[in-house]
C-alpha cells in the first residue's frame, strides 16, 4: 500500500500520532458535529449578527428584560435561544425563535465554507465501511441541504440528528449522540465524536463516546484542552492520513 510519505511527501505530524491512530482504528461509527468539523456555516455571515438579530427581535416584542447582559452580548445564537427556553420552556415564543434561527441557517448554508479535508475524509471513511452520523445543535434540514449540495448526503443518510424544539436536549446534553448510537446499533466505545466546542466534548463524555477535537485556531484549541479534550487536531489532514493508513 502507498505510504503517507509517498502520498503527501510528508510523514504523519507528531501531534499524538499514536493516540490519533488508536481513536481512528477503533471507530466503527463516527459522529460528526456539523458547524466546524464539516463546514463553517456562518463563514459568509456573522454568527454574532445572527445572535444580535434574535436579541433585537425579542426586545422589539417587549421582552427587553428577558436576557442577561452576557446573554444579549453572546456571539452564539444558540446561547440566546437556550436562555429563552430556560425561562419559557415549550412556549410559542421558543418555537418562533427556533424557526427564526433556522431561517438564518438556511440563508447562511449556500455560502458555508467546507472545512479543509472534511469532504475526502467523509468519503474515505464511508469507502472503508465506517458508518457516519451527524449530531448537531443546528437544524437537521439545513444539514441535509448542505450535504446534498456537496454530494455527501448518501454518506450519512438517514443518520442526521439535529435541533428539535426540545431545546433542553441540545448539546451538552448527549441526546442527539444517543439517538445516533441507538439508530446505528453502536456501543459508545465503538464510536468516535468529532467536535469543535466544549459542549461537543461534554456530550461525548456523558454518552461514553471517545472524542476527537477539531480546532481551527489556537483559541478553540485552548477551550477544548481546558475542558479535558486530550486529542485535538488543528487540521483534518492527519485524520485523513490515519484513516488511509488503516484501510
Amino acid at each position: 500500500m502507498t505510504s503517507e510519505t509517498e502520498q503527501t511527501g510528508r510523514t504523519l505530524p507528531e501531534q499524538d500520532p499514536g493516540r490519533l491512530r488508536d481513536l481512528v482504528g477503533r471507530a466503527r461509527v463516527v459522529l460528526w458535529d456539523f458547524d466546524g468539523p464539516i463546514c463553517r456555516l456562518f463563514a459568509g455571515h456573522s454568527a454574532r449578527e445572527v445572535a444580535g438579530d434574535l436579541v433585537r427581535w425579542l426586545e422589539g416584542g417587549g421582552l427587553k428584560g428577558l436576557l442577561t447582559e452576557a446573554e444579549r452580548d453572546s456571539l452564539d445564537p444558540v446561547v440566546v435561544m437556550r436562555a429563552v427556553d430556560r425561562r419559557h420552556p415549550g412556549s410559542d415564543l421558543v418555537t418562533e425563535l427556533e424557526e427564526r434561527l433556522t431561517r438564518h441557517e438556511e440563508r447562511a448554508a449556500p455560502s458555508a465554507m467546507p472545512t479543509a479535508y472534511a469532504d475526502p475524509l467523509i468519503r474515505t471513511w464511508t469507502a472503508v465501511g465506517v458508518r457516519l452520523a451527524v449530531a448537531t445543535n443546528n437544524s437537521p434540514r439545513v444539514v441535509r441541504d448542505y450535504l446534498a449540495g456537496r454530494g455527501l448526503g448518501s454518506c450519512f443518510a438517514p443518520h442526521i440528528y439535529g435541533r428539535t424544539q426540545a431545546l433542553h436536549l441540545l448539546k451538552p446534553d448527549p441526546h442527539c449522540l444517543n439517538r445516533a448510537l441507538d439508530a446505528t446499533g453502536a456501543a459508545p466505545e465503538d464510536a468516535l465524536m468529532i467536535g469543535d466546542a466544549a459542549t461537543d466534548f461534554e456530550a461525548a463524555r456523558e454518552a461514553g463516546v471517545p472524542f476527537l477535537g477539531y480546532a481551527r485556531n489556537e483559541r478553540k484549541e485552548k477551550v477544548l484542552r481546558a475542558v479535558g479534550a486530550e486529542t485535538v487536531v488543528r487540521s483534518l489532514e492527519p485524520v485523513l492520513w490515519a484513516v488511509r493508513r488503516q484501510a
